[in-house]
């Protein structure tokens, strides 16, 4: 590889080369793209490279890509395929007059891929965003720790399949996997994967995120990509390290300080949107007197 300490400057970012990683520094400005703004810095081993080429680019750019192994970093599993070009933070765009310089750096780094580039990668090898995170979604708010996924409705956007049962509190022991659909797409959403202790059956999930309690949905403002995506790369790195369920008798984790204690008007309003799904046939007495219970004792 290169001498330790090598630069190279794009648009939105520079790559640094080091003995055993590409360091991918990005730039903070109005024109970068803000899943870049909020990646910062990015550690990309040599290990978990599977190829890299360099083609043209639009308007006088060349475009130096490197693309992850598979399975090899959370942030592009979550993601899917679903980035745009612009987006993608393994693109570093070069004006046309560096081709000579990317085209040396791209076949040094090609000289030290792995011999199992091509095989997919049996662990996470790029760190996933660091908990905690949060972001707002068209239907609540998410929130995680680092060790519980957690959803708290907002009565202007949840279903009233939501509202009967009540905020959720995932442990990351509890899940499976993450489903993310970009909010840039009709019917964004997440989606929280359950894993089945085998000791009792979940109930299939619903197929509409609207009407799953493990899941949030997106819309125009809410969930954006440079929220919602580090969320989701943040929730799969940890369920992927994650270690065995645990013990049925194990005491219940201490509540998040924001749910230890609500807003006296919040709960009032949750109430109220209660009783008004309750007119409208969409919530019977039972259960509108057992929630109304629930969110008077989180006063």
């Amino acid at each position: 590889m290169s001498r330790m300490g090598d630069v190279l400057a794009g648009i939105h970012a520079t790559w640094e080369f080091e003995s055993d990683s590409v360091v991918i520094r990005f730039e903070r400005g109005i024109r970068t793209p803000k899943l870049f703004q909020a990646l910062g810095e990015r550690r990309i081993p040599h290990e978990a490279l599977a190829s890299v080429t360099l083609t043209p680019g639009k308007r006088g750019t060349v475009v130096l890509h490197a693309t992850p192994r598979p399975g090899a970093d959370p942030l592009m599993e979550a993601a899917a395929g679903q980035l745009r070009d612009g987006s993608d933070p393994y693109r570093l765009v070069l004006p046309a007059e560096r081709e000579t310089l990317a085209e040396y750096y791209g076949d040094e780094l090609r000289a030290v891929l792995a011999p199992e580039a091509k095989l997919p990668a049996e662990k996470f090898l790029v760190a996933a965003p660091q908990a905690p995170v949060h972001f707002k979604a068209y239907d609540g708010k998410a929130s995680f720790d680092g060790t519980r996924v957690s959803f708290r409705w907002f009565w202007t956007g949840a279903s009233s399949a939501k509202w009967k049962a009540g905020d959720q509190s995932f442990h990351v022991q509890e899940l499976n996997g993450v489903e993310w659909r970009s909010p840039d797409v009709f019917d964004g959403y997440l989606r929280l994967l359950r894993r089945d202790s085998g000791l009792t059956t979940l109930p299939p999930q619903p197929a509409q995120a609207d009407q799953d309690p493990a899941a949030v949905v997106f819309g125009l403002g809410y969930g954006p990509v440079h929220e919602s995506l580090p969320f989701a790369a943040a929730v799969l790195g940890a369920v992927r390290t994650g270690s065995a369920p645990p013990p049925l008798d194990a005491a219940p984790a201490e509540p998040a300080p924001d749910a230890a204690r609500r807003d006296p008007a919040d709960i009032a309003e949750r109430i109220r949107h209660l009783g008004d799904l309750r007119e409208a046939g969409l919530v019977t007495d039972e259960e509108f007197t057992a929630k109304k219970a629930e969110l008077l004792a989180e006063l």
